[in-house]
């Protein structure tokens, strides 16, 4: 029981670690060159947000559809009439990543 705690947390602090750093060390002054009119980092910005909506969503949607299906097929095992309402879950939950979508575009958007 532990250990799949562990486990769990090591891979958080580990995303986050990941994402911290990347989001830290991205910058443009890294580089010797000079500023040219028109450019900026608010594209590249973009990019980089839109993709954390998503994926974190879609992570998330994931994690708990494990969670909701489990529960989901136990249910269902013991009474078939179930099944809707188990539907009804799975729906909620894969709503999560629909949201994820929705914010991705509409940081693209911007």
């Amino acid at each position: 029981m532990m250990s799949v705690n562990r486990e769990k947390v090591s891979i958080i602090l580990l995303t986050i670690a990941i994402t911290s750093s990347i989001l830290l060390f991205y910058n443009n002054w890294v580089y010797a060159q000079a500023e040219t009119e028109g450019t900026s980092d608010a594209g590249s910005a973009k990019f980089i947000g839109a993709g954390m909506a998503f994926g974190l969503a879609a992570a998330g949607s994931g994690i708990g559809l494990g969670f909701v299906g489990a529960a989901g097929l136990a249910a269902i095992s013991d009474n078939p009439k179930m099944q809707s309402r188990v539907f009804i879950f799975v729906g909620m939950v894969e709503s999560i990543a629909i949201y994820g979508i929705v914010m991705m575009f509409i940081i693209l958007g911007q």
